[in-house]
């Protein structure tokens, strides 16, 4: 016969686990139109990519525009743009376009971002921060902003692509 002593353990686990349960299911927040939508769209998973359109612009002498992928060619001078591809992540898409002036990295600008709700608003918070990283780094290789990982990872992924394609 149970005592009265694992009795009321039994019904403090029971109760504890009511509460944990009920603070769970307050607490959970479905994703946003968007979000969901854009994950039924791609089908691919988290961080997978996507099919998005890479695309290059080159101005000023010594671009390589066409110039096969792999393809070595002679330092660039001028500015080139070049739009990387289109990374879907679990919480949206992410794109960048970097435009290199002379061989440097002069400006990333965000294409695409995961917008709505909290995921737009952390992505509108993490962009400036991978921009300047990107930007002090003149490369790919970035620290990933904190509580921004989805997106730091496809802004990462999207702007190496984009250097892959102007060779820089």
């Amino acid at each position: 016969m149970p005592t009265n002593r694992s009795i009321f353990t039994r019904v403090g686990l029971a109760l504890a686990s009511l509460a944990l349960a009920a603070v769970l299911v307050i607490g959970f927040k479905a994703p946003d139109k968007a979000t969901a939508a854009g994950a039924r769209a791609s089908n691919t998973g988290p961080g997978s990519t996507g099919s998005g359109v890479a695309s290059t612009a080159t101005t000023g002498p010594g671009s390589t525009a066409g110039s096969a992928p792999g393809a070595t060619a002679a330092p660039a001078s001028g500015t080139r743009t070049a739009t990387g591809t289109l990374i879907d992540t679990f919480y949206g898409p992410v794109q960048v376009q970097v435009t290199v002036t002379n061989g440097k990295i002069t400006d990333i600008v965000a294409v695409a971002l995961p917008t709505g709700g909290r995921s737009g608003r952390i992505a509108q918070y993490a962009e400036p921060i991978l921009k300047a990283e990107a930007l002090a780094a003149q490369s790919a290789n970035i620290d990933f902003v904190s509580g921004a990982t989805y997106t730091s990872d496809g802004y990462q992924r999207s702007l190496q692509s984009a250097l892959d394609q102007l060779h820089a």
